[in-house]
C-alpha cells in the first residue's frame, strides 16, 4: 500500500477512512481555502460543488469507469463527454469520421464540446450519430480491456519528474509502504534536466522490492499529491497551492489519479478498492477539485508518454 503524504503527523492505513483535522494552520486560512475562493480556477469545481452531479458516489465511481475505459481523449476531455453524453461510446470530429472511417454525421446530431490542444475548443460527435461503412474494432469495441505494458513509461515518467526539481529513488519498505513523497531535505542538490538543471524541490521514495507496475502504480499516486496541489507549489502556474485540505480528500483525489492513470494503460492497481471502500461507507464523494484530479492525470500520463521540455517561470 501507499505511504501518505509526509508530515510530522501519524500515518494512517490507506484502505482506512481517516477523519482527521486540516494540518497545523487554520482551515479557513489554508492555501487550499484561498485556491478555492478563485472563481477563474472553479469552472468544474462549480459543477461538482453547486449542481451535485458527481457528489454521489455511484455516479463519480461511474465517472471514474468511463474517464478510465474513454482512453482515446486525455482524461479531461473524456470528464467533458461523460457530463454531455454519459452513453457515449467513441468521440470524433466530422472530418475524421468521414476522411478516415467513411461516415457521415447524421443531420440534427448533437455537438459535443472538448478542449482542443494548442487551439480553444473542437465539436466531436459520438458514433451513435453517423452513418456509413461497417465499424472497425477500435471503434466498435473501444473498450475492451488491454494487457497492462508500461514499456518506456515507467523511466520516462521518473526522468521527465526531474524538470520539477523531483528527486526519485528505491529503498527497502515494509510490506505495507509502497512509497512516499515530501519536499526535500537538502534543497541545495541539483538535478540533471536535459541542457538544464533543477534545484531538488522533492523526494519520492518507492520501494526497492515492487514490480515495475507496483512502482509505476505508486509513483502515479505520489505524484497525483504533488500535481493537486497537497505538498503546496513553487509557482501557482505549474499547479496550485492546496495545502490544508482534510486527509481522506488528499488521499480520494490521489487514489483517483492513480486509478484513471493505470486502469487506462490496462495495469491492475488496488486504488479502485481504496475509492469503492470509502464509497461503500460514506456513499458521498467528500469535497475534491474535479479540476485538479483531471488535469493531475492528464500531466501523469504526458510525462509518460513524452519528452518534455523545461518549466519556465510563469508557464505551466
Amino acid at each position: 500500500m501507499y505511504d501518505d503524504v509526509k508530515s510530522a503527523g501519524p500515518r494512517e492505513d490507506q484502505l482506512q477512512v481517516v477523519f482527521d483535522f486540516p494540518d497545523e494552520i487554520g482551515a479557513e486560512n489554508t492555501p487550499a481555502a484561498a485556491w478555492d475562493q478563485d472563481a477563474a480556477k472553479r469552472a468544474l469545481d462549480d459543477l461538482f460543488n453547486l449542481t451535485h452531479q458527481y457528489r454521489d458516489g455511484t455516479a463519480y465511481h461511474e465517472l471514474l469507469q468511463f474517464v478510465a475505459r474513454f482512453r482515446f481523449y486525455s482524461p479531461f476531455n473524456a470528464m467533458l463527454v461523460h457530463i454531455q453524453m454519459p452513453g457515449a461510446s467513441f468521440v470524433a470530429p466530422p472530418h475524421r469520421w468521414l476522411n478516415k472511417y467513411g461516415r457521415h454525421v447524421n443531420p440534427g446530431a448533437r455537438p459535443l464540446v472538448i478542449l482542443q490542444p494548442m487551439g480553444p475548443v473542437m465539436f466531436v460527435f459520438d458514433v451513435s450519430d453517423t452513418e456509413g461503412d461497417p465499424l472497425p474494432p477500435e471503434v466498435e469495441k473501444p473498450f475492451e480491456v488491454r494487457a497492462g505494458k508500461i514499456g518506456k513509461r515507467f523511466p520516462r515518467t521518473i526522468e521527465n519528474a526531474k524538470r520539477d526539481g523531483i528527486a526519485i529513488h528505491t529503498a527497502k519498505l515494509g510490506s505495507q509502504q509502497g512509497g512516499s513523497i515530501a519536499p526535500a531535505s537538502v534543497p541545495a542538490k541539483m538535478l540533471r534536466f536535459g541542457e538544464t538543471t533543477v534545484p531538488v524541490r522533492y523526494e519520492l521514495e518507492l520501494s526497492a522490492n515492487a514490480s515495475e507496475e507496483s512502482c509505476y502504480t505508486t509513483l502515479a499516486h505520489e505524484l497525483a499529491h504533488l500535481y493537486c496541489g497537497h505538498l503546496g507549489t513553487p509557482n501557482d502556474k505549474w499547479w496550485p497551492d492546496r495545502r490544508g485540505l482534510e486527509h481522506h480528500v488528499r488521499e480520494f483525489e490521489a487514489e483517483s489519479v492513480a486509478y484513471m492513470v493505470c486502469t487506462r494503460l490496462g495495469i491492475s492497481n488496488p486504488s479502485e478498492q481504496y475509492l469503492a471502500g470509502y464509497m461503500g461507507q460514506q456513499k458521498q464523494t467528500p469535497p475534491i477539485s474535479l479540476e485538479c484530479v483531471m488535469k493531475a492525470a492528464g500531466l501523469i500520463e504526458s510525462m509518460g508518454r513524452e519528452g518534455l521540455k523545461p518549466r519556465k517561470d510563469g508557464k505551466a
